[in-house]
């Protein structure tokens, strides 16, 4: 069922506050026919053919809210919301676009838009779409500057994309930001698949609605199904109320499920049948409850191999990867560290009030010249515990830690791999290297990891890796921080 098919009911049981707004409509081709379906709404329209007059008019009458044609002025969609910006009082600005112009209207995102809406326009989900952005304006003033600093935070543009492999992840994100297909992002552990997620989710429509994320490796099998789908009171010992489960509280945005490929069989089948149906049981009850939310879901795990082992459903998968998404490793996007590094230097700096901080040229020849397992985590895991451990306010590469440096002696943990190490050597020798940094302790290396305790055992396994080997055997790099692997 399409998503407009089911916003009538959406809507009933969340009217929405259109009736009798104030909207400005700009507009040189069609605006006559847009007009008509904005009345039609309960909403009081002005509507003009050219930005002049826009501004000329917003001067002398207060909006609610501006629809702005992408496609209207030489200057681009973007010049235009920027002057409406810069010259108008209209809190909230929605742009108009062809489907052939939606990357372009994702665009003015990065100018001040506030949504946009795709023609041919579908009357309830113009409603919808005008009545969440009027209700944001009502919302307390701190929620409502914590969303658009969230949503700056991820814009497409602030991804550090030099590399051939991150311009070609941020043109996929372009493509499938407007697009309500399932999402599949691949990536070794550390590459940022949930930073990927996060500009999907706020370069879309749905960037002002929820964005919740669950790492499935991290919860207990007992407890998943609870834990998404929500459970009515008496369900199990201990539910003594009900309790909505992650889909509910994502209504209208974007839920993003980690590790999918360590859910259970049960938990996949009632995961499949939201996908198909977009509706669930809650754990213990007897009614479906219909959701609208998009589905984004990640693994480090090669899903095709859990597929023969029978501990991935077969049509789950093929519901999951509409859309495949591959986030290469630090590794193979060399050119990206320096503005990487400066960029998470900057994150630190501000996280820990600390004074600015710059690496030398000598420092990023050494970052650029390691070889990364951890990917991008590893990165912000060592330039944090350097830029803590550091007094003054220049790094250099005597400053970073031995293992970056190579200078670890053969054989031990935290000693970098041989030339030529294939990725699963790596991984082996990353998941070797933390759990001696944490004497063998399983749940502290799954943590410090950023991956499940049950994850961590299966690899544990599947690399043949003997815990009571590294216990004791610790890494002599005392500045790098637990989970800088």
């Amino acid at each position: 069922m399409r998503q407009s098919d089911r916003l009538p009911a959406l809507l009933e049981q969340r009217p929405m506050p259109v009736h009798g707004k104030q909207i400005l409509l700009i507009d040189p081709v069609r605006r006559f026919e847009v007009e008509l379906m904005l009345r039609g709404l309960g909403l009081e329209v002005r509507s003009v053919a050219s930005v002049p007059a826009a501004l000329d008019l917003a001067g002398r009458e207060d909006f609610d809210m501006a629809l702005v044609d992408v496609g209207l002025a030489a200057d681009g969609a973007e010049g235009i919301v920027a002057r409406l910006r810069a010259g108008t009082a209209v809190p909230s600005i929605l742009v108009l676009a062809a489907e052939d112009s939606v990357r372009r209207a994702i665009r003015t995102l990065d100018h001040g838009a506030d949504d946009y809406l795709v023609r041919p326009l579908d009357r309830a989900e113009v409603m919808a779409r005008l009545g969440r952005i009027l209700e944001w304006q009502h919302a307390d003033d701190r929620a409502v500057l914590f969303q658009r600093e969230l949503s700056r935070k991820y814009l497409v543009g602030n991804l550090v994309s030099r590399s051939e492999g991150m311009r070609r992840v941020r043109d996929q994100i372009l493509q499938v930001a407007a697009a309500r297909s399932n999402v599949l992002i691949l990536g070794e552990s550390g590459v940022g698949k949930e930073l990927v997620a996060k500009a999907i989710h706020y370069n879309s429509a749905r960037r002002q609605a929820p964005f919740i994320a669950i790492n499935c490796s991290a919860i207990p099998v007992s407890l998943i199904e609870s834990e998404l789908f929500g459970h009515e009171r008496g369900a199990f010992t201990g539910a003594v109320g009900r309790q909505k489960g992650k889909f509910e509280l994502a209504e209208g945005g974007t839920i993003f499920l980690d590790e999918v490929g360590d859910m259970d069989l049960r938990t996949q089948a009632k995961l499949l049948r939201v996908l198909e149906e977009r509706e669930f049981m809650r754990v213990g009850g007897g009614r479906e409850v219909r959701v609208d939310v998009r589905v984004l879901a990640a693994t480090n795990s090669v899903l095709e191999d859990l597929i023969r082992k029978g501990r991935l459903r077969e049509d789950l998968y093929f519901r999951l990867k509409v859309i495949t998404i591959r986030v290469p490793p630090l590794r193979e996007r060399q050119e990206d560290i320096p503005e990487l590094a400066r960029t998470l230097l900057e994150q630190i700096r501000r996280d820990n009030g600390l004074r600015p901080r710059r690496l030398t040229a000598g420092a990023v020849r050494a970052l650029r010249r390691y070889f990364w397992p951890g990917n991008v985590r590893e990165l912000k895991n060592v330039l944090e515990s350097t830029a803590i451990t550091r007094e003054g306010e220049v790094i250099r590469a005597t400053d970073l830690p031995a293992a970056v440096l190579g200078e670890e002696r053969p054989g031990t943990p935290g000693s970098r791999p041989r030339a030529g190490a294939t990725m699963r050597e790596m991984e082996r020798e990353l998941i070797r290297r933390t759990l001696a940094r944490h004497d063998g302790n399983r749940t502290h290396a799954a943590r410090a990891l950023r991956i499940g305790v049950r994850t961590l055992q299966r690899k544990i396994k599947w690399y043949d890796i003997r815990v009571a080997a590294v216990r004791g055997r610790r890494p002599a790099v005392a500045r790098s921080l637990p989970g800088a692997s």
